[in-house]
């Protein structure tokens, strides 16, 4: 039987290349289509592991602690993910509540809790239990996790409603910020190269 585990294909134009040791910043490139296909990834098992717990407790903070506060002589009121997603089903747009709450609650979560279980088990250097259906609802759901478009929407009504009312950002809005990024960098592309680490 032949050995596949040293060729990438491309996931855009579907060609084949043999893989390539990378060094720091560096990027393979599709000569074809000019698609992404590998990126050097720093992070060993232990440092993602780190991360993704570090990113779960900020998700505690992004979901439980306001994401901003408003007051208007002398009335205050604050706001979290769910308060969003409650008020947004409260209207005539309740499927937008659903959507809402899979892209900025129920996908991230997810995606945590599958990569801290991946990276427990990586760490003994095992497979962990139902690894390759674990990999796959990580490739499935990261375009789903969409904590950066949130980010942006809370930006944008902070500096809208700077103006008109006193907006302080909350603790949930800083928590949603450093989750944002460290989702990108340990949920993103370089998640497959967990197939051959294991």
């Amino acid at each position: 039987m032949t050995r596949t585990d040293h060729l990438i294909i491309c996931e855009h134009c579907d060609c084949v290349y043999e893989k390539v040791a990378l060094a720091k910043h560096q990027t393979a490139l599709c000569p074809r289509c000019g698609g992404v296909l590998q990126r050097h990834n720093g992070l060993s098992v232990e440092q993602r592991l780190a991360l993704s717990l570090t990113a779960a407790v900020l998700w505690i903070f992004a979901n439980f602690y306001p994401v901003m506060s408003i007051s208007l002589q002398g009335l205050k009121n604050s706001a979290t993910l769910w308060d969003s997603v409650l008020a947004l089903s409260q209207g005539p747009i309740t499927f937008m509540a659903m959507v809402a709450a899979i892209a900025m609650i129920i996908a991230p979560v997810i995606q945590l809790l599958l990569l801290i279980w991946v990276l427990s088990y990586a760490l003994a250097a095992r497979r962990s239990p139902a690894f390759k259906l674990c990999m796959r609802w990580l490739e499935t759901l990261r375009p789903w996790s969409m904590l950066e478009v949130c980010l942006l929407g809370a930006m944008v009504a902070v500096f809208k409603l700077a103006g008109l009312l006193d907006v302080l950002p909350g603790i949930g809005l800083f928590a949603l910020a450093v989750l944002s990024l460290l989702l990108i960098r340990i949920a993103g592309r370089d998640v497959r190269d967990l197939w051959e680490i294991l």
